[in-house]
Order: C-alpha cells, then structure tokens, then sequence
C-alpha cells in the first residue's frame, strides 16, 4: 500500500477526486493533506476524510526540513501536486527522487513556469487562439514545469470557446485522468 501526502492551495478538487478513486481502488491511501494557506478549501476536505493536515510556511517548507521530517515520520511514499502554488525547494527534490508528481493546466512545456497556474494559463491559451489544449502530468523537478512528462490529455477548442469553457475542458480531463495515472506509476514503482 502506497502512502501519499497531498500539497494544494486551493479548494482541492483534484484532492478529493484522488482520495475518492483510492477509497474504491486499492494499492495507494492519502495519509496528509498540507497546505501554504490555512484557509485552503483542501483542509476541510482532509477533515472530512479524517486524514492528517498540515500547514506549511516558508520556515517549514523552504528553510528548515520541519515538513521533510513530517512526511518522513509518516512514511510517506509519494507527494502529489494538486493545485499548489509554491515551488518545490531542491531539498525535496533530492530528499524524494521521482516520487513527487504534478499536474498542469496546459501541454507543457507551453503556458507553463513561475506565474502560470489556473485562470492565468487558460486567459494565455485564449488569447493565443490554440485549436487544443489539455493537462500535464509530470514529475517535479527543481525548476518550475520543467520534470519529464508523465502524461498528457488533449481537448479540442472551438472557436467561440471563453477562458471559462476552456477551464471546463482542462478540469473535466484532469478529472478523468489524474487518479488513473497516479495508480498506474504508482503500480509501477
């Protein structure tokens, strides 16, 4: 059985997707939710769940190993990427070596790096009038959207498509996809 923490933001959609698909498909569980806002819609959702939160700051994520030593302390094996905002520290990187997964709003390496997340990524997508766009899931590095590339879905945009129906197509694919993909590296490590 595979442990996961979850890192995110925000409401933490994709977080309840995945702790939803693995309650009904075994080989992985989410034992931590952490966030770097302790307002973050994920925080209930991990409280409904019954699953462990933890609030990061910059002392803990980025200057000392506090949150390193956490995930440690619950033998964590993966940490996974779900709407969160800040850059992974180098620290992370080395210390949890193509264990730690992203998902992204675009085809990387298009609309992605520093400042390229949620509504700012599909106004680019927009304004660029791409015929497609689609999600990324990849491994983290230490360099923003730069890890190899995991997966990619694709949606078609039409013409009269708005930044709202652009985000529609992107999160019903992450959605559909981001457990499914998660199990199968999962299986496979």
């Amino acid at each position: 059985m595979k442990r996961i923490a979850i890192l995110a933001s925000g409401a933490g959609s994709n977080a309840a997707n995945i702790i939803e698909y693995f309650k009904s498909n075994a080989g992985a569980e989410v034992v931590l939710i952490a966030s770097n806002k302790s307002d973050a819609g994920v925080l209930s959702i991990a409280i409904n769940n019954a699953i462990p939160t933890f609030i990061l700051n910059k002392h803990n994520f980025k200057e000392s190993n506090d949150f390193i030593r956490e995930l440690k302390s619950r033998q964590v094996d993966f940490i996974v990427l779900a709407g969160f905002l800040w850059k992974v520290p180098a620290a992370f990187v080395y210390e949890f070596p193509m264990r730690i997964i992203n998902i992204h709003p675009s085809l990387l390496p298009k609309y992605g790096g520093k400042g390229m997340y949620g509504h700012f990524v599909h106004e680019a997508v927009h304004a660029a009038h791409e015929a497609e766009s689609g999600i990324t899931i990849h491994w983290v590095n230490e360099h923003y959207d730069e890890g190899a590339i995991i997966a990619q879905y694709r949606t078609d945009i039409s013409e009269g498509d708005s930044v709202a129906d652009i985000e529609r197509k992107v999160r019903a694919l992450e959605i559909e996809w981001f457990p499914h993909v998660l199990k199968e590296v999962l299986t496979s490590c």
